[in-house]
């Protein structure tokens, strides 16, 4: 077996190959190594020169193998095709050395670490990173009427094998087989809420705190009531809004704080970020029925901008009041949607058929209305009530809340 001289041009030419791979780049580093092959291949034996025509056929792969470090098989892109087994004879051109070798034995796909599959017109590459028998059963061979649908699908279930991110099968299906068709959770994140929790409960404002976390919730509360008046429906949803962002301050500084001291939460940060999540649920299923004007969504940016920074603060000065102050404003919440509920019971809201993200997320029949989706959402709602009060007497004891353990999975 003859060694080609490894000049220069030649690791230009795959320096170029690899970093370009356009058509016009490709096209001449092809022509490149389609020559330098033949020339090799005629200085050789005759089996070898039968190897080196196959540089002429419609493709060709790069692989990078431990053996032959970054070469470039002959056998027209069998192997970068997907399929399970390499051709049985392989011409082998190393970069490295600018050497020829060839390899008779049978090699399987799964090897493959990095391969280019580049069209006889040099317009397409392909990128295959494989590293299980799996991904490489998953990649086909390119053809002309394959659609971009199917491409796009092939292309993450690579990425997604290649990372390790292989979702499992109760993440992909319903319990009735079907696929699972949302990507903002999980069937194991679905449940069914508790409706028979009492609705009228109201904590009575005893110390200084408490009253001035009450009397700040019943001031604001004239702002959405004179805005809105008797459109529930848009109350609930904008309050929604709000009412998603004291679980996520809560977590985080108390995630924050957990780092600074080294010392365990309690579960209160999963706690307090489940209610966060869940309230943004209740307004990912009101948007399906009732949409909001671009006037309302300007009201949101500045309403959220403003109370965020507000709950922040509070939360630092006293976590105490911000917690009561949260209970307070879930209170308004029940009482919101409960007016809902009368809305829709007396004929002045449609009692439409529930939207599927809210059949799927509450566990609901497939028959469910807007009245048992409401119902449920003012369950949810009379949890975080209870939460937050509970939450808020903890530090009115003077504990702190990892000293007492957090209700995970409390809706």
């Amino acid at each position: 077996m003859q060694a080609m001289n490894p000049g220069t041009p030649a690791r230009r030419a795959a320096a170029w190959l690899l970093l370009q791979r356009r058509g016009s780049l490709l096209g001449s580093a092809r022509s490149f190594f389609q020559s330098a092959a033949s020339a090799s291949y005629e200085q050789g034996s005759s089996s070898s020169s039968s190897s080196s025509s196959s540089f002429s056929s419609s493709a060709f792969a790069r692989h990078h193998d431990s053996s032959y470090g970054y070469g470039v098989p002959s056998d027209s892109c069998a192997a970068a095709a997907g399929r399970k087994h390499a051709s049985t004879t392989t011409s082998f051109f190393n970069f490295t050395t600018g050497s020829m070798r060839q390899s008779c034995c049978l090699r399987p796909v799964h090897m493959t670490v990095n391969a280019y599959a580049i069209t006889s017109s040099c317009s397409q590459a392909v990128r295959l990173m494989s590293s299980s028998p799996a991904v490489a059963k998953a990649v086909e061979e390119p053809s002309s009427s394959s659609s971009s649908s199917s491409s796009s699908s092939q292309d993450h279930v690579e990425r997604s094998h290649y990372w390790g991110l292989v979702p499992r099968k109760t993440d992909q299906t319903k319990k009735d087989g079907t696929p699972w068709p949302w990507h903002c959770f999980k069937p194991s994140d679905t449940y069914t809420p508790d409706i028979t929790i009492e609705v009228e409960r109201h904590y009575k404002p005893t110390a200084i705190i408490d009253k001035l976390a009450y009397r700040t919730v019943r001031v604001l509360r004239l702002l959405p009531k004179a805005f809105f008046r008797e459109k529930y429906g848009c109350h609930a949803m904008m309050l929604e809004t709000v009412a998603a962002v004291p679980g996520m301050v809560g977590g985080m500084l108390l995630h924050f704080k957990s780092l600074r001291r080294f010392e365990e939460s309690g579960g209160w940060i999963r706690t307090l970020l489940d209610e966060a999540e869940n309230e943004r649920m209740h307004l990912m299923t009101l948007i399906q029925v009732i949409k909001p004007t671009a006037f309302e969504r300007l009201l949101v940016l500045a309403v959220q901008g403003a109370f965020f920074n507000c709950y922040f603060i509070l939360y630092l000065l006293s976590p105490q009041l911000a917690h009561r102050f949260c209970g307070y404003l879930e209170e308004e919440a029940v009482d919101s949607y409960t007016h809902f509920l009368n809305q829709i019971k007396e004929g002045t809201f449609p009692n439409g058929p529930a939207p599927p993200i809210a059949i799927d997320y509450w566990q609901l029949p497939q028959d469910a209305t807007m009245k048992d989706v409401v119902t449920m959402i003012r369950a949810d709602e009379c949890h975080h009530r209870d939460l937050n009060h509970f939450a808020a007497d903890i530090q009115k004891e003077g504990k702190q809340l990892r000293q007492e353990p957090a209700p995970v999975g409390f809706h």
